[in-house]
């Protein structure tokens, strides 16, 4: 195990601050990880760790390492010091760095009839790590986010999936790669569209599918509102025409699985 790290001026904390940046992220290819329950569905997700910070005032040593398995890995850190690296105040005492894996298209695996949840444009990363709780509980097969304004990695998609994007299959890619890429896999472009729609619950989700979610502010480009096989709505009751991305998601997905008979 490390020795303890008393000075927030140690270049191991002053890295940690740093990777709150996305830049920063990407041209040293780690994140962050906050959280004993992060932490784990990251280890069953296959995730590398390079390193794991922990305040001993606040979790034992024994327990972090049952999990990681390596005290190798192990750097306790005065509490004073702790407090300036933990981006929120629910960590339980340990903050990991972690390698990033890579999120292609390729990469996903699909079962026979599959269920794909699709993002355009998501700015918000508590919209998209709400987005990737809802289809890990649905079981979707994957979420595939095109045009990406936020990345995975983001603190506040790890908070707000409460880990979640380590447990469901996720991929990054242009619009026209992915609508390329869902054509030859024969999955059904179902995209989410205020006009000249059908509502959501007379679509027949059994077949292969994949619902497109567009932004709040503009909605889904023409490109795919023009190569979507059905464009689908939610009947609004009220004086807006919409809802926030991740609820409108949930609503959409879990009528998909309903009509799946809520099987995998």
């Amino acid at each position: 195990m490390h020795p303890l790290i008393t000075s927030p001026q140690n270049p191991k904390i002053k890295n940690v601050l740093a990777l709150e940046k996305a830049r920063e992220r990407r041209e040293q290819n780690v994140f962050i990880i906050e959280g004993l329950k992060e932490l784990s569905l990251a280890i069953t997700g296959g995730y590398v760790f390079n390193s794991v910070f922990f305040c001993p005032d606040i979790i034992d040593a024994e327990k972090i390492l049952s999990l990681v398995g390596d005290e190798h890995l192990l750097i306790p850190v005065q509490k004073a010091v702790f407090e300036k690296i933990a981006y929120r105040e629910s960590t339980g005492g340990v903050l990991a760095i972690a390698r990033q894996k890579t999120h292609f298209l390729g990469d996903l695996q699909l079962r026979p009839t599959p269920l794909v949840l699709i993002l355009e444009g998501v700015e918000k990363p508590g919209n998209l790590g709400a987005v990737l709780r809802t289809a890990d509980a649905a079981g979707v097969d994957a979420v595939i986010i095109c045009d990406p304004q936020t990345d995975f990695y983001n603190a506040n998609v790890i908070r707000s999936s409460v880990g979640c994007v380590f447990t469901t299959p996720v991929a990054s890619a242009t619009s026209a790669d992915t609508i390329a890429w869902l054509k030859k896999n024969n999955i059904a472009i179902l995209a989410t569209y205020l006009q000249a729609s059908s509502p959501y619950y007379e679509v027949d989700f059994r077949k292969p599918s994949a619902i497109v979610m567009g932004t709040e502010s503009t909605g889904l480009s023409d490109l795919w509102v023009k190569q979507a096989d059905q464009n689908i709505i939610i009947p609004m009751q009220g004086a807006i025409d919409s809802m926030n991305v991740s609820t409108a998601a949930a609503v959409v997905v879990f009528e998909a699985v309903r009509q799946r008979g809520f099987r995998r």
